[in-house]
């Protein structure tokens, strides 16, 4: 067992004068006025190469190390400040008889700040810097006297960032630094020594392939507060990035929740990777972490137009970013109330429009128009967040995860789904462009749903989508419902509905759902009825039947395997002509058998999606 010393006794003292500092800084930024606030206030200078420099430059007075320690700098500048004149002067306890003692008879003058910067490890790693080269640039001396400095902060002040030097030079004209300062500068000390040698740790280990070491490290840098985590008494919750990383997105506007963080993560990888397999601008509309809705741009045909309350005019009219976000709304416009959008082209005036009159939270894209930025900005009071992808963003390899005390790792998703998957074709000789397109939507779709999970295309757009049930053909119920809530949306009945003036476009979103679904009760009934100008007459079950027939040319996409041909015979009553799952099943013979009995065409793309 090891042996736990005890603790060094000594003076105490809230404010410290600093009599001698050390500043060894690969960052030249604000050098200059901290040097010269720490000269004016009487202080000797410490400084070592391209720093002693600068300060000389400036006439400053200052001394080099190896004349303060009376010894030189060597082995390659492998040591320079490795001296018990150095950790000795920052080490010493302060009003401790032997220490001080030891300090006279060795010649230790006390140093009382150090102002260092860490060689740049991670930049190196980041611009491809061979082993070789990675290994000299571990910093050995400035992570010694930080945590030297760290640990002595009773006495001594440690200065790892420009971002601190206001501050200090502030409390060395004061007459010196606080006790509260020097415990919060040696927290952020220890903080950055952990991330360094984190960093150091992961690419070493990355290094050696079968022979990693047993203990991973990973390190955080808190980026900003959360109001709440899921719910309101989950607090504190906050974003984090990775030590050495950028965050994907920027925010522009608004202040996004845990779940609106969750939801924008899921949906910009969803469209920025159909958008790069369809080469059409994409959008998805999020809720809850699965997609209600996506779509790439594809023209909307005249019973499209009247079922989303557009013009043919407005509709020709529309940009692609436009067109795609407003059909990936009208999926499922009921449970889009609320959502989180994301599109991947640039936000044009136009697409800016139509988010202006529908309820959501806020949007993620790759970039924004002055015009657009202007009118999302105006919307929900000012609080409509706005996030802006980070452009050139490379999320990490290996995905973590910690849940209940366990920290899940996996190689993250990064199969993208395009047409080179469509090879195994069953039921026909080949698929068309438009039918792959629309397998490649529905997969990319399912792949960030929450599964189990199946999701039903046409013409570029999801028209449903089944997520998280424990039974695939429950999967295939719910989000076939939504297919057939889809379709009716475009009976001639429900085009006809005569509203009042003045009920509002959910309202009027919320009622045709109601009408076709048809289940009203009765005190739900008068509320719906006094929406409209005359009481519509009963969309009856035959009316739907007949409708349906006409239904074709849907796909349905699975994120595994069908297991059973149930599945099959309910798409079969929603218009599904083309199918795409992994494949893989021992029942995948009964199952082209059942899509060979409705004339359906099955692609195999060997890949699963589960999502959780």
């Amino acid at each position: 067992m090891a042996h736990i010393l005890s603790a060094v006794g000594g003076a105490t003292a809230d404010v410290v004068p600093v009599t001698r500092a050390l500043l060894s800084v690969s960052d030249k930024t604000g050098l200059i006025p901290l040097a010269q606030a720490l000269h004016a206030s009487g202080a000797q200078l410490l400084s070592t190469g391209g720093t002693a420099a600068a300060i000389r430059a400036a006439g400053i007075p200052v001394t080099d190390v190896s004349d303060h320690t009376g010894s030189p700098e060597c082995l390659d500048g492998r040591v320079k400040t490795l001296h018990p004149k150095i950790h000795g002067g920052i080490l010493a306890v302060r009003g401790n008889e032997k220490h001080e003692a030891d300090m006279a008879a060795n010649g230790i003058g006390a140093i009382d700040m150090t102002i260092l910067n860490l060689y740049p490890f991670g930049a190196t790693v980041a611009k491809g810097g061979d082993f070789a080269q990675c290994i000299e640039n571990i910093d050995i001396g400035g992570p010694s006297m930080l945590r030297s400095t760290a640990k002595n902060h009773a006495f001594t002040t440690i200065v790892t960032n420009p971002d601190q030097y206001e501050e200090v030079i502030a409390q060395i004209k004061s007459g010196g630094t606080s006790l509260a300062l020097r415990k919060k500068y040696a927290a952020r000390a220890f903080a950055l020594s952990a991330s360094y040698d984190s960093a150091i740790a992961c690419w070493f280990s990355s290094q050696l392939g079968d022979d990693a070491a047993v203990v991973q490290t990973r390190a955080y840098v808190p980026e900003f507060p959360l109001k709440y985590g899921c719910n309101p008494h989950q607090k504190p919750a906050g974003i984090s990035s990775l030590m050495g990383s950028e965050l994907p997105f920027d925010v522009l506007n608004g202040v996004p929740g845990y779940i609106n963080l969750l939801d924008a993560t899921n949906a910009w990888q969803l469209v920025e990777e159909l958008g790069r397999a369809t080469g059409l601008a994409a959008a998805s509309s999020f809720k809850h972490v699965s997609p209600a809705g996506a779509a790439v741009a594809v023209p909307l045909s005249d019973g499209e137009c009247s079922a989303y309350e557009v013009t043919r005019e407005a509709a020709d009219a529309l940009t692609p970013v436009a067109l795609a976000y407003l059909r990936a709304r009208n999926a499922d416009p009921m449970c889009s109330f609320g959502d989180f959008a994301a599109v991947s082209d640039v936000v044009d005036e136009k697409t800016a429009m139509i988010l202006k009159k529908e309820v959501s939270d806020g949007i993620v894209a790759a970039g924004y128009t002055p015009e657009a930025l202007a009118i999302l900005k105006t919307k929900k009071g000012g609080k409509f967040i706005i996030l802006k992808a980070t452009e050139g963003y490379a999320p990490p390899q290996v995905e973590y995860r910690e849940v209940y005390g366990m920290t899940f790792s996996q190689k993250r998703n990064d199969t993208v789904i395009t047409r080179d998957h469509m090879n195994v074709v069953h039921g026909a000789d080949s698929i068309s462009d438009d039918v792959s397109r629309d397998m490649i939507v529905a997969s990319i779709c399912v792949k960030y749903t929450q599964s189990n999970s199946v999701g039903f295309a046409k013409d570029g757009m999801m028209v449903g989508v089944g997520a998280g049930q424990q039974s695939r053909v429950d999967c295939v119920k719910l989000a076939g419902r939504k297919v057939t809530t889809w379709y009716m949306r475009q009976h001639p009945k429900v085009l006809a509905l005569k509203f009042k003036a003045g009920v509002k476009r959910q309202d009027r979103v919320n009622a045709r759902v109601r009408y076709i679904e048809g289940d009203l009760t009765p005190e739900e009934r008068v509320r719906w009825e006094a929406q409209f100008e005359t009481v519509p007459s009963p969309l009856k079950k035959s009316d739907q039947d007949e409708f349906m027939k006409k239904a074709t040319g849907v796909t349905v996409s699975s994120d595994a395997f069908f297991p059973f041909r149930d599945s099959i015979d309910h798409a079969s009553k929603v218009g599904v002509s083309y199918v795409v799952q992994p494949g893989g099943s021992v029942q995948d013979g009964a199952v082209n058998a059942a899509c060979e009995e409705y004339g359906m065409v099955m692609v195999h793309t060997g890949v699963r999606l589960f999502h959780h």
